[in-house]
């Protein structure tokens, strides 16, 4: 299979999972400005949504939208628990915390990557963000990490979208436990290997 991602976009989670389950796969690095991928293919017609991750399998199909690739990739390495068996109340907790980041955090950060966005719209945006960040500090409070004592696929999606903090200079010192949540899986050998390959790090 091969994973179209883009560096530090939310495909930066499908990438920690197919590592994190030790998927055999290959990688396409996708310039999402001029929607090519890094071998020159024009990637709206592999992807009509023109966005990242996207996930072709070895007989054609493609697979979209993140929560479902995480899914998806998870479930080839069932051993490894990054999502709990299909139709189990773990399971339905876990795309419960799939479906929230992709709602309630994912889609808030859209404002601040777009110049023309005013300033009292990216302050609404911050207030909203930080009920969203007040809640999830909760809830490391009680445990780990989101779905319970492991790391789990909608870790992964977490992880990438409080990164984008950083780069849009987002200040989340007010929530301390979301710094150590990011620092705990943050020093996972498949997270550093990830980050390492995406030229995240050094």
């Amino acid at each position: 299979m091969k994973l179209y991602f883009a560096p530090g976009a939310c495909s930066l989670a499908a990438h920690i999972v197919i590592e994190e389950a030790g998927v055999p796969h290959t990688l396409e690095r996708v310039d999402l400005a001029s929607h090519k991928t890094e071998h020159g293919e024009d990637y709206t017609k592999i992807n009509p949504k023109g966005y990242v991750p996207a996930l072709a399998l070895d007989d054609g199909t493609l697979l979209t939208e993140v929560g479902v690739v995480l899914q998806y990739l998870s479930d080839q390495r069932k051993e490894r628990r990054l999502m709990a068996e299909p139709g189990s109340l773990e399971r339905y907790r876990q795309m419960e915390w799939l479906s929230f980041i992709s709602t309630e955090l994912h889609k808030q950060f859209s404002p601040f990557f777009r110049p023309e966005t005013p300033e009292v719209v990216k302050q609404q945006q911050l207030k909203l963000l930080g009920r969203r960040f007040d809640y999830i500090s909760e809830t490391l409070g009680q445990r780990p990490y989101l779905a319970g004592a492991e790391f789990t696929a909608p870790d992964a999606y977490l992880f990438t979208v409080l990164g984008w903090t950083d780069y849009l200079k987002i200040d989340t010192s007010p929530w301390p436990r979301l710094g150590e949540y990011r620092a705990r899986i943050a020093a996972r050998a498949a997270v550093q290997k990830t980050l390492k390959s995406e030229g995240l790090v050094k």
